[in-house]
């Protein structure tokens, strides 16, 4: 029985922990009681709890130290630092933080330290990257579309949306300027533009725009059209960018009453309550994804539907169902042998890897998340 640390206990994290502790030992770290007590109420396999504050890499050093293997779940704006300090201590690592820096920057220092260290290892990044790396290995991929959301079944005014995760985190997905290549060249627009409909069988129309998700797939594959765009009810992006341009997302602190404040705290607190995601909140999560491309001079495409909802039986969101037990394929790859290289490795690496790639839609279809793929 191997020994595995899982750090963050949020609603990922706790998907995490609790489904990789029916195989192995597990602890979860976090330094809010609240969310570990969540934890252990929940689960029928003790999991060990650990009050840390992980923003202490010494912390997080001396935490991680007597473990055969680490999962960082940790919001994104802590997701780096946290890894480095994972790294240091000599420890592989699947990370979900998904955070603003290129994780490559770590890449030598695994690579000295003998460390596997597997980032973006969710749902998007993550499994979209899984299946044009895939594909990139079988034929010449030329187009790549990724279309992906977690979104309620109920739409309540205004935003029609709950955070399955940290509103920072998807405030940053509204910021952080989008990244994607057209024509083989990068090309850099704000979040939020090219808005267009898609229509979904299951949910109906929703609205897509631009998203910073290609992320390492930019630097490691060679494909001349790929882009990412984020999925919501029609309307989201209005109400948010009237709070984007009016300056409430702005982290320059301002003046109130004599007091100072950065207006984007201000926003994530409000936020906060108006998005979060109830136990009793109905959700899913839905992606699809177009690959396009040549094999032999042959053309071929394929496009990939997942549609998944809430576990009710476990209570389990579908966001953390299918970031999280991503993440748990990834780390059974890597304890069991099957993926053992030394570096920083995104997942389409792993898609590379045939029996890896089939070993983790095998892993999520035992959970009944599957997606279904149509050849063209």
């Amino acid at each position: 029985m191997s020994t595995v640390l899982v750090l963050g206990a949020g609603m990922v994290g706790r998907a995490i922990a609790l489904d990789l502790a029916q195989r192995h030992k597990v602890s979860s770290a976090d330094i809010n009681l609240n969310n570990l007590k969540v934890l252990n109420s929940n689960s029928q396999s003790l999991i060990n709890v650990v009050e840390c504050d992980l923003s202490d890499s010494n912390l997080v050093k001396k935490h991680v130290s007597d473990f055969d293997i680490v999962v960082s779940a940790v919001p994104g704006f802590m997701g780096y630092k946290t890894l480095q300090a994972i790294i240091e201590a000599g420890k592989n690592v699947v990370d979900i933080a998904f955070f603003s820096e290129d994780a490559f920057g770590l890449d030598e220092l695994a690579k000295d330290n003998k460390v596997t260290a597997i980032v973006d290892c969710g749902v998007a990044p993550g499994m979209s990257n899984l299946f044009l790396g895939y594909h990139s290995n079988k034929m010449n991929v030329t187009d790549f579309k990724c279309y992906v959301g977690g979104l309620p079944f109920s739409r309540e005014f205004p935003f029609q949306y709950k955070a399955p995760f940290s509103p920072v985190d998807v405030i940053e997905e509204y910021t952080r300027p989008a990244r994607y290549v057209e024509n083989g060249h990068l090309v850099v627009k704000p979040a939020l533009s090219d808005a267009e409909y898609l229509s979904f069988e299951k949910v109906g129309t929703l609205e897509a725009f631009n998203s910073d998700g290609l992320r390492s797939l930019i630097k490691t594959i060679n494909t001349p059209n790929m882009i990412e765009k984020t999925l919501r009810y029609p309307g989201h992006i209005e109400y948010i960018k009237v709070l984007k341009e009016a300056g409430f997302f702005g982290e320059e602190e301002i003046e109130v009453k004599g007091m100072k404040i950065r207006p984007i705290d201000f926003t994530t607190s409000i936020l906060f309550n108006k998005w979060k995601l109830n136990d009793e909140d109905d959700e899913f999560t839905i992606m699809r994804i177009e690959i396009k491309g040549n094999r032999q001079g042959i053309e071929e495409s394929y496009i990939y539907d997942l549609f998944d909802k809430r576990d009710k039986i476990s209570g389990i969101s579908s966001m953390a169902r299918t970031t999280g037990y991503t993440a748990c394929a990834a780390v059974e790859l890597v304890l069991n042998g099957q993926y053992s290289i030394a570096g920083i490795s995104p997942p389409e690496f792993l898609g590379k890897e045939e029996s890896c790639f089939i070993s983790i839609l095998t892993y999520l279809a035992e959970r009944n998340i599957k997606y279904h793929v149509l050849k063209q």
